[in-house]
């Protein structure tokens, strides 16, 4: 097995690029990884978080999916959708919609490769700008996660949200 994978499913906090910018994430089901990231971050525990999903079987088995994924996914948008149990994954999302993620990158192969969904929130203390490159990570982050992958500058821009069938640029 892929040493990326086997770090994965182990609960490790990486930052890693996405097709838009730089993130932090884990295994979406190792809560006490969860956690790490909503410590590292300062990120209020009600605010919820989204994952990268492994492939598109997970989100029709765990989401009610009304709109044609192939013409988001894979791509920068995180989709919005109604769970279809409510308690699903509820220590990342407690309300009954989740954000779903398949970037156009290399580290999506990695999670679908681990068979598990992987937390994806930008890289940045909650509320400050997010991260490019790896120089504009924060010390205190960086010196909190277990692995970071660096490809140099990234485009710069945030996921585009979809729900509901609309755009939600941020």
């Amino acid at each position: 097995m892929d040493k990326l994978v086997k770090q994965i499913l182990r609960g490790k906090v990486f930052i890693y690029p996405t097709d838009t910018i730089y993130g932090i994430g884990c295994n979406a089901e190792d809560k006490e990884a969860v956690e790490k990231i909503r410590q590292i971050k300062g990120r209020d525990r009600d605010k919820p978080l989204s994952v990268i999903a492994p492939e598109f079987k997970w989100i029709e088995k765990n989401c009610i999916v009304d709109l044609d994924l192939n013409k988001y996914l894979p791509g920068p948008y995180t989709i919005i959708l109604r769970k279809k149990d409510p308690v699903f994954l509820n220590h990342i999302s407690n309300t009954e919609f989740i954000g779903i993620r398949i970037p156009a990158c290399n580290f999506s192969q990695k999670v679908k490769d681990a068979g598990v969904p992987f937390i994806t929130t930008s890289v940045n203390l909650s509320g400050e700008p997010f991260a490019r490159n790896i120089s504009e990570v924060p010390k205190q982050i960086l010196d909190n996660v277990d692995i970071i992958i660096d490809e140099g500058e990234l485009n710069g821009n945030p996921s585009i949200i979809i729900k509901e069938g609309k755009e939600i640029r941020r």
